[in-house]
């Protein structure tokens, strides 16, 4: 397995990143400013996208897992990434997500606590409805956690 930064022609992986954020010009709004990294283990199964949003917060854009490998780790794996590449260089990780039974739960079992909630998001910024387990997305629920240096770490 390997972690890879992805550092030209960002748009080659638009159908894994279109399965975190289904509206290409929502993602175009961040995908050129980011750091986009995948996840290849015989081939490209997973993708994020971290964004510096200042004040030393970085943020989780855009987290998505082939549909054929979920459920394998593959996600829990490229946020302890996340966290071990810029804990040096941040002090928070905070990541934005619908209300959903399915996203909510996969944050918070990875270390996110619930920090803040953006109202009617999806419903003012996306030109369809979005749902999610046969529910529609409406507030942006962000979850954050502290990114702090390891015991033996300068």
């Amino acid at each position: 397995m390997e972690i890879r930064k992805i550092e030209a022609d960002k748009k080659k992986y638009l159908s894994l990143l279109l399965l975190a954020d289904e509206q290409e010009d929502m993602i175009d709004r961040y995908l050129e400013r980011a750091d986009m990294y995948v996840l290849d283990d015989g081939g490209v199964r997973a993708e994020c996208v971290v964004t510096d949003e200042g004040d030393g917060i970085l943020e989780l854009k855009n987290l998505a897992v082939c549909p054929d490998s979920q459920g394998k780790g593959y996600g829990r794996q490229l946020i302890r990434f996340v966290e071990d590449t810029y804990r040096d260089r941040f002090r928070v990780l905070q990541v934005g997500t619908g209300d959903s039974p399915a996203t909510l739960p996969f944050y918070e079992k990875c270390g996110f606590h619930r920090s803040h909630v953006v109202r009617n998001f999806f419903t003012e910024n996306y030109d369809h409805p979005i749902y999610e387990c046969g529910k529609q997305l409406v507030d942006m629920v962000y979850l954050k956690m502290e990114l702090e240096r390891r015991k033996g770490e300068a």
